[in-house]
């Protein structure tokens, strides 16, 4: 490992305290992000900050990058219009991510949504066996 990676691997021990569950582009999310509102306070003549968490929930098209640089991108239908956003996975501002429903997918972008709304956009849902190599038994 040279001193590079040495020092991303040390950064991302430092940034993450908590470990994200395992997704995968197609994967509904719910991301919980902290939104910090700054304001001006007339009387005191100085600014005040707030911090709340606010989710976004859609559905993962993407994940790119490796490392410190590893990022993740969300897309949502907002009253009609197409969101999406691009989140660091070792930001400090992504509080946690939860998985929401998995989704069946063949390829890893999943761009090809961003024309689409309605049936031709669902996703079917990918089911989970206990064993990996058994299928459901037929009976």
């Amino acid at each position: 490992m040279n001193l590079l990676q040495e020092l991303e691997a040390e950064q991302m021990k430092a940034v993450r305290t908590k470990a994200l569950p395992d997704f995968r582009p197609g994967d509904t999310l719910k991301v919980n992000v902290k939104v910090v509102d700054v304001t001006y306070d007339e009387k005191a003549k100085a600014n005040k900050t707030r911090e709340r968490i606010q989710a976004f929930e859609g559905l993962c098209i993407a994940r790119q990058g490796a490392g410190l640089n590893e990022a993740f991108t969300v897309r949502k239908l907002s009253y009609g219009e197409g969101v999406e956003r691009v989140f660091p996975v070792y930001s400090p501002l992504v509080d946690s991510v939860v998985v929401v429903r998995k989704g069946k997918v063949r390829r890893a972008k999943l761009y090809y949504l961003r024309g689409r709304t309605g049936k031709s956009a669902r996703i079917t849902e990918r089911v989970e066996y206990a064993s990996e190599n058994q299928a459901p038994d037929a009976a």
